[in-house]
């Protein structure tokens, strides 16, 4: 009896404290990956696991959607221009056995990856076309990266260019550009104006001629403003004269 009572006393004690010690709990936005013995064997999701201790280990893979920084790098365009260029990559793990089993370091591969394919597209444009049309490379940087990525259990769900910074030489030059942009507007805009303005003028003056007396009315208005309103009356014969002379 004092055998059992021994045992008792050293064996429930240690079954309590392996039944703590296997308790896991997974959260929502989490799978957990079981190894026996060092061997994939089993999934378990969001809730209550137990594992058996010392003999299976558990990893937790986080589900949710996750971004990860490209540095800015040095890239080569098609026309020979040197863009610094950063991006960041937004991912999500569909498969958490894969992405354990299949890859070492999941983030740190997404990025690396991510990293060749963006020197590669942007070498492939001209500048013009990387200032423009950053969507359309992000996009195709995003379909180079899935096809490998799907490989991990990992979609790449989305990639966006940040940053583009030009040399300092080609910023003088795109200033200089945009400068002459805007005044080249500007006298068109100048020109506009004056030619409406002479059309309008010529419309007035037309009708100042066919109306009787508008002429003569003008001309009194005219000699009011520069006379400091003192008014000088004029012969109806020397209006008629300067009206037939503007004719």
């Amino acid at each position: 009896m004092e055998i059992f009572n021994i045992l008792g006393f050293v064996i429930i004690p240690l079954l309590i404290i392996l039944f703590f010690a296997g308790i896991r709990i997974v959260d929502q936005y989490e799978k957990g990956i079981i190894f026996t013995l060092g061997k994939y064997t089993s999934l378990r999701v969001a809730g209550f696991n137990w594992i058996i201790p010392i003999i299976q280990k558990m990893v937790k893979v986080d589900m949710r959607i996750a971004t990860v920084d490209i540095p800015q790098q040095e890239v080569i365009t098609k026309d020979n221009v040197p863009l610094n260029v950063n991006a960041v990559v937004y991912y999500q793990i569909e498969d958490a056995e894969k992405a354990v089993l299949n890859i070492q370091n999941y983030a740190g591969a997404v990025a690396d990856f991510a990293q060749v394919a963006l020197c590669d597209v942007v070498g492939g444009f001209e500048l013009d076309h990387v200032l423009s049309e950053r969507e359309i490379i992000a996009t195709k940087i995003k379909e180079i990266v899935d096809k490998t990525t799907v490989n991990w259990g990992i979609d790449v769900t989305a990639i966006k260019l940040q940053d583009i910074e030009l040399p300092d030489d080609m910023k003088r030059i795109m200033a200089k550009q945009a400068e002459s942009e805007r005044d080249r507007r500007a006298a068109i805009i100048r020109a506009d104006g004056e030619l409406q303005a002479s059309q309008k003028l010529a419309e007035a003056a037309k009708l100042l001629a066919e109306t009787n007396g508008g002429l003569a009315m003008r001309t009194l208005q005219t000699i009011e403003k520069s006379s400091n309103g003192t008014v000088w009356a004029l012969p109806t014969e020397i209006l008629n004269g300067i009206k037939n002379i503007n004719r």
